[in-house]
């Protein structure tokens, strides 16, 4: 087992990126639906009897699957090539200035891609999804503001370059899963009308 995971992280590291980045977009979008079918059960009143409930939106998860896959790329280059190059002091000052430049590059690239993307992928054409991007990204952008400096700066100053990516596609798990619910929110919305 020891074998794979190394070959995973060594050899097959791109591959591994890319994949971890697009399944843990996927799993966060079915997390996200799991919890508005327990939302929409407990908003109807009756938890005791079965409500019926809309089944698993699997297109949804697999567009974000893609989107995921997508942008992977871009992560493994950013984390593992880019940005030590970018920055290259260490200690807490270069964990700083990693932050910032995460913040300024990644963050605006990965938030675009996502809602840019995704609107495409549901075919609202470049004005609808460009429509989606000037909705969302902005309240998106400032939350990720709270977020991701405090995660990164672990990423950044305790783990190895080839962990990166891997570290952060987990924490992702949560944020991708708040991703999930704030793209698709006027839907369950929609439901409870």
């Amino acid at each position: 087992m020891s074998s794979v995971l190394n070959k995973l992280f060594t050899r097959y590291l791109f591959v591994t990126n890319t994949l971890a980045t697009g399944g843990l977009l996927a799993l966060g979008d079915c997390i996200t639906q799991t919890m508005e079918k327990a939302y929409a059960r407990r908003e109807s009143g009756d938890l005791d009897k079965k409500v019926p409930m809309t089944n698993h939106n699997w297109g949804r998860t697999g567009r974000m699957f893609t989107i995921g896959v997508m942008v992977g790329p871009f992560n493994h280059l950013w984390y593992t090539k880019i940005i030590d190059k970018i920055v290259k002091t260490g200690g807490v000052q270069g964990t700083v200035k990693r932050i910032l430049a995460d913040q300024a590059f990644a963050g605006p690239f990965f938030c675009f891609s996502f809602f840019f993307g995704m609107g495409m992928l549901e075919g609202r054409g470049v004005d609808g999804a460009l429509q989606e991007v000037k909705d969302k990204f902005l309240t998106v952008y400032v939350i990720d503001w709270f977020v991701w400096p405090p995660a990164q700066f672990i990423n950044f100053y305790y783990l190895p370059v080839k962990l990166r990516v891997v570290y952060v596609s987990f924490l992702t798990l949560i944020w991708n899963t708040f991703l999930s619910w704030y793209k698709h929110r006027e839907i369950s919305h929609q439901h409870e009308e």
